[in-house]
């Protein structure tokens, strides 16, 4: 009969030492190497093979290492870790080092035994981490066994691609491009939500009844909900789409045992209604619960964060109620945005155009006025068409003159709305950005009926060859402007992106642009004629075009399509809106893809082209975009213009130029009613625009994140660096052992602590665990490999974070290569040393001893077991046998002690043999202290999980005897060097 091995134990099996699992029973045993990942577990029947007891084997002493030896296996050793025994169990493992802010959030849910949580973080403080956080937590804590993710289609694969990397977590997109494949690997009567654990679904593709149902049915037990403000609805009109994304919302809330996660930055449009039902989402009572009183904004605080930059841009400081800054950490977010509004004006041919494109426009409007409320709504939006494409660019115009509008499919006035309000206008509370770009059409049934005899078709064609005509700088002088400014911004440094309201707008740029900004700028555009995952590719293709050269410069052309969701501040750090929206959210959205987490520039540089003599672009610079712009300064964050309000102000701007279009000889006699009426309506918005802005300060006052005190924060921080390490000790880790290891290391100028590394003439077995990684090319050719201190690193670069692949790469050379006697090459870290120093006075010894953990953890599911493990450092002064055992301070500063200098190699042996015979006398002192550690960790599991007494009840850890001595280092005051 085989054994019976306890989970924790060691065995010898396959040539290699495991660690048992507790999912192992008497006929088969599940195992993870010692020191390994979870990707390398195995099973193994000890009936078919041979599977032993093993002990760690003892060091040697004869395989003594230098002062900073013991250092790097520690390290080595802390950041292959991926099973810590904390009671964040992800943490351990995903490739992301959270900022402390963003833990938060996983504090408040893991208080929760259903999560019910709005995170509404400004944008670019990092949500989607803060929300693949808690979802990893309770997968790995068995709270939730499935997940899906509901998002716009343009954002599918981005999320996949963050769960994938940053989080371990595999998600199948279900859209509707990819919904009849899953389909057809289904077996009957199954679904593909019961097939797939982890999906990321189209909101859009599964709102619909048809689908909605299956999904509800079949919905997995914890959901995330991207951009969630889309999908509630107000008690006043809210559009059909956001109905039924309502509906699908409810239901799945509707069951009290789903964890749900809706994500926003957007939280409050200005509508209570809205928001009161984004609450009622997350807790029912939330949505009539007063807030005015202590009792509502308690019950709001379990559920709710918000936070501006300012409030995490230093955190864990004195002014956060801490006694010391020793945990304090800054955030790099861009310091501001550098605004400039540069201004250009029409050639006398295109003012021409404009001024004959208005009179037309303005009579189709008069005429359809007299033929009905619908007919006069079709003629509104194809004049707003034609006047939008028009001071976008000369290409946009001629598309739309040749197009008919959307709006004549209408059979309503009220349709006629709904079909043209979204290609003309820019509603911040637009279902989505995704075929929005395109030019809007301006053909009515007038132009394109034969029995008007009025020739409007033929003018309408006369208007649009015109229009053409007038492409390049020459007649353009948008365009000749725009060179003007991407030539200063390229000289000074900058990648830009330009933003423009329309694909024919964008393509004509692009094409322009093309081998007119230098030989060293490569020009790219991305519009909605492309697909998300194109998208992205192009651009990564744009990245790659620059590379790494200083002098080359990127430039991006793109539409809306862009201005949400995709992250683009690795590789661009300017904005130059090319076309004004109409509404000023969307160039807050355009700025926030380069300003945040992650942009290396301290200020991102905006620039806002606008003509001065077309009529339409001063006035909405000056009415909306400034007054938002102001309002983002005085507050640190924006404050959402009401839709109604804003196109209140576009229509009589509209209404102005189309008067000046009818009656250009009786201009004075109405010049100044329409005026007036347009400051009205802009002095009706800053009064409301002021109330809310009003609104969302107090908002922000009385809704503060304060469940959760900076102090707890604290308290965890510094238990997780204590027990997988802090950044510093990462990157000084990576500094020594690539040197130690022949890498040549160079400072990026401009980026303090930043560096590259040529790992070209290090170990074979090096590179061959980091070509997988980072490219067998770069590896081979001795191409500089970027580290940055910072976590949000562009592709191609490595992060000095311990989950880092090329970090986690290079530990786990250092440490196999320290457990190998007989490896080839350079052995930085090495599991004995003997150091003479002038750091210690009497003969003191430090031991680097491996605990390993076995962990009952209660969930809504049954219990887990878990195994897990980690590194201490332990020091005693004199003989194993009378050690005088040191404070946890003394130990840890013995790894900095440096080398007074040489010690003879056979004394160090000698010792060190001593010391190493003698080692079994310490074995009382490392299982008391593992039995503390096993109490320390009890105690951390109870407080993070405060939730209910269900939910600790049954929490049990365990230490595994006996513990593993991975490394002995004996230290010697320098008066002793030599004695025997």
């Amino acid at each position: 009969m085989s054994p019976v091995y306890s989970p924790g134990s060691l065995v010898t099996a396959r040539g290699r030492e495991w660690v048992v699992l507790p999912d192992s029973a008497d006929d088969i045993l599940v195992l993870r190497p010692l020191g390994g990942a979870d990707d390398d577990i195995a099973a193994v029947f000890p009936s078919f093979e041979t599977v032993r007891s093993a002990e760690f084997a003892a060091p040697s002493p004869a395989d003594l290492g230098d002062a900073k030896a013991a250092g790097l296996l520690r390290s080595a050793l802390r950041i292959g870790f991926r099973s810590g025994a904390g009671p964040f169990r992800s943490l351990a493992g995903i490739a992301v080092e959270p900022r402390a802010y963003q833990l938060v959030p996983l504090l408040m849910a893991l208080r929760q035994r259903t999560v019910r949580m709005l995170l509404s973080d400004d944008v670019g403080i990092g949500k989607t981490v803060e929300a693949g956080l808690i979802a990893k937590e309770l997968l790995a804590q068995g709270e939730a066994k499935r997940l899906a993710v509901l998002c716009s289609p343009a954002l599918a694969e981005q999320w996949q691609d963050e769960l994938r990397t940053k989080f371990g977590i595999d998600a199948e997109l279900v859209l509707s491009s990819t919904v009849s494949r899953l389909e057809r690997g289904l077996d009957l009567g199954q679904s593909l939500f019961d097939k797939y654990p982890n999906v990321i679904v189209s909101t859009d593709f599964i709102k619909s009844t048809r689908h909605r149902d299956d999904f509800v049915r079949h919905c997995p037990d914890l959901v995330i909900v991207d951009e969630a403000h889309t999908c509630v609805a107000a008690d006043d009109g809210t559009s059909t789409q956001n109905q039924l994304r309502y509906e699908l919302l409810r239901r799945i809330a509707d069951d009290a045992e789903r964890h749900l996660l809706l994500v926003t930055a957007t939280p409050h449009s200005g509508k209570e209604s809205a928001f009161r039902n984004l609450l009622g989402l997350v807790k029912p009572e939330l949505s009539t619960a007063n807030l005015d009183t202590d009792r509502g904004r308690k019950l709001l605080a379990q559920h709710f964060v918000q936070r501006k930059r300012a409030d995490v841009r230093e955190y864990l400081t004195r002014e956060d109620g801490l006694t010391d800054d020793r945990l304090a950490e800054k955030t790099a977010f861009p310091s501001d945005r550098f605004f400039k509004d540069e201004t250009y004006k029409l050639s006398k041919e295109y003012r021409a155009l404009l001024e004959d494109a208005i009179a037309y426009a303005s009579e189709r409007v008069t005429a359809a006025d007299s033929q009905g409320r619908r007919e006069a709504r079709i003629a509104w939006w194809s004049a707003i068409a034609l006047l939008r494409s028009l001071v976008s660019s000369p290409r946009a115009a001629a598309q739309t003159l040749r197009t008919r509008s959307a709006a004549v499919a209408a059979a309503t006035a009220e349709e006629a709305d709904k079909l043209g309000a979204p290609l003309t206008q820019d509603s911040s509370e637009s279902d989505a950005l995704e075929g929005l770009d395109v030019a809007p059409g301006a053909e009515t049934e007038a132009e394109s009926s034969s029995q008007t005899g009025t020739g409007a078709g033929a003018r309408l064609a006369e208007l649009a060859e015109r229009a053409a005509a007038l492409e390049g700088p020459a007649t353009d002088l948008k365009l000749k402007s725009l060179v003007t400014h991407l030539k200063a911004l390229l000289a000074d440094g900058y990648s830009p992106i330009v933003f423009c309201r329309y694909i024919p707008t964008a393509e004509y740029v692009a094409e322009y642009l093309e081998g007119k900004l230098g030989k060293k700028t490569v020009v790219k555009s991305v519009t909605g004629t492309l697909s998300p995952q194109q998208r992205l590719g192009r651009i990564e293709e744009l990245a790659s075009e620059a590379g790494d050269d200083p002098a080359a410069r990127r430039v991006l052309i793109a539409t809306d399509c862009l201005s949400e969701g995709v992250n683009l501040q690795h590789h661009f750090d300017a904005v130059l809106h090319y076309d004004l929206a109409w509404n000023p959210t969307r160039h807050d959205q355009r700025e926030g893809r380069v300003d945040r987490y992650g942009q290396k520039r301290d200020q991102v540089r905006v620039i806002t082209l606008y003509g001065s003599d077309n009529g339409i672009d001063g006035k909405v610079l000056d009415v909306l975009i400034k007054k938002h712009r102001q309002i983002r300064k005085d507050l640190g964050i924006s404050v959402s213009v009401p839709d109604e309000m804003s196109s209140g102000v576009t229509d009589a701007i509209v209404e102005w130029l189309l008067l000046r279009g009818q009656q250009p000889e009786q201009e004075g006699l109405f010049e100044l009613d329409a005026l007036e009426t347009i400051d009205t309506k802009a002095s009706q918005l800053e009064k409301d625009w002021n109330s809310a802005a009003e609104r969302e300060t107090t908002s922000r006052s009385r809704f503060a994140q304060r469940s959760i005190h900076p102090e707890e924060v604290a308290r965890e921080v510094a238990a997780i660096r204590d027990t997988l390490g802090d950044a510093s000790e990462v990157e000084d880790f990576v500094r020594h052992a690539l040197e130690a290891l022949g890498g040549l290391l160079r400072p990026v100028g401009g980026s303090p602590g930043d560096f590259t590394a040529d790992v070209s003439g290090t170990p074979a077995g090096l590179r061959d665990a980091l070509a997988p990684v980072i490219g067998g090319e770069i590896v081979e050719l001795g191409k500089p490999v970027p580290f940055r201190r910072t976590s949000a690193v562009a592709r191609g670069e490595a992060a000095l974070v311990r989950t880092d692949p090329v970090v986690s790469a290079l530990a786990g050379h250092v440490l196999n290569a320290a457990l190998d006697t007989k490896a080839h090459g350079p052995r930085p870290a090495r599991r004995c040393g003997v150091i003479t120093t002038e750091a210690v006075e009497d003969r003191t010894t430090l031991l680097l001893v491996r605990y390993r953990f076995h962990l009952t953890l209660p969930s809504r599911t049954g219990d887990q077991e878990l195994v897990a493990e980690d590194a201490r450092l332990l020091a005693f002064q004199g003989s194993p046998t009378n050690a005088v055992w040191l404070p946890q301070d003394s130990a840890l500063a013995l790894v900095g002690a440096e080398a007074a200098g040489n010690t003879d190699p056979h004394h160090g042996e000698r010792t060190m043999t001593r010391i190493l015979r003698q080692l079994p006398e310490a074995k009382a002192h490392l299982e008391r202290y593992g039995d503390e550690l096993a109490a320390e960790l009890l105690e951390s599991h109870r407080r993070v999980r405060t939730a209910s007494n269900e939910i600790i009840r049954g929490l049990r850890v365990t230490v595994q005897k006996p513990a593993d001595i991975l490394g002995a280092y004996v230290y010697l005051p320098v008066s002793a060097e030599g004695a025997v």
